[in-house]
């Protein structure tokens, strides 16, 4: 399968696995990655999700054959493909579950919009990212509303622009990805923050948090506010809630 699923201590573990085309997306890989994601959303038994891949790529971006293949397209056909990719940026943008993404090789265009949409990014020194499109006279129209998002538009402006490749230091530096680690402990790393998640962390929460984060954005001050008093409240009402503040008055330890 060139889309992996697989569950372990209570963390699904989606894999690109096309290391012989360096993970590159085509119409396959899209649709096997929503389907992916839904099947850990709806896993009962999977809180974070880790986003990975086989070989020496994480993700090279759009399949160059299946850019060929496009050529040929209608502009509704092409409209139809463009927005299946918006809708799988989307479902992990506002999967209930959190998305720690572990690039261990280079992540670009398409790859590098992948993790952009994941909640954490761990990148190894050696791995580069570029939003390369404006090289081959295409546009990255689906990631820009995404990264302007995370980085503000300065940032987005110069590396969408330029389409120029950045390593991974930058990469955190600009706040893209969330932090460097080396090839010998990125496995680890990941893993203790997809634990500490898992055991320190409230599911409800996390997705609830995921989800305000996301709606307060744009919003004027009043209505931002408003909207987080609005979900405070609900969430003095959940059974995590409840749960969590009986352990803290007694001082007993608490498992998620």
């Amino acid at each position: 399968m060139i889309i992996e699923y697989t569950l372990d201590n209570r963390v699904g573990y989606i894999t690109l696995n096309r290391p012989e085309k360096r993970n590159a997306l085509n119409l396959e890989m899209v649709d096997g990655l929503k389907s992916a994601f839904d099947q850990a959303a709806a896993d009962p038994q999977a809180k974070v999700i880790v986003l990975r891949a086989r070989g020496e790529a994480f993700c090279a971006g759009a399949d160059l054959a299946y850019l060929q293949e496009l050529q040929q397209f209608t502009f509704d056909q092409n409209l139809a493909d463009s927005r299946n990719l918006m809708s799988l940026y989307l479902k992990m943008y506002t999967l209930p579950k959190v998305i720690i993404a572990q690039v261990e090789g280079h992540a670009l265009a398409g790859g590098s919009g992948l993790v952009t949409v994941c909640d954490f990014a761990y990148a190894v020194p050696e791995a580069k990212f570029g939003y390369t499109e404006v090289r081959i006279g295409f546009i990255p129209a689906i990631v820009s509303a995404f990264l302007i998002r995370k980085i503000g538009e300065g940032r987005a402006k110069d590396l969408l622009l330029s389409g120029r490749l950045i390593e991974a230091q930058e990469a955190a530096g600009l706040g893209m990805i969330t932090r460097v680690a080396d090839k010998s402990t990125i496995v680890s790393e990941v893993t203790n923050l997809a634990q500490q998640l898992v055991h320190t962390a409230s599911g409800q929460s996390l997705a609830a948090t995921k989800s305000l984060i996301d709606q307060v954005q744009g919003l004027p001050l009043a209505e931002a506010l408003e909207l987080a008093a609005r979900r405070n409240a609900e969430a003095r009402e959940t059974d995590d809630c409840r749960k969590g503040i009986e352990s803290f008055l007694q001082k007993r330890e608490l498992k998620w």
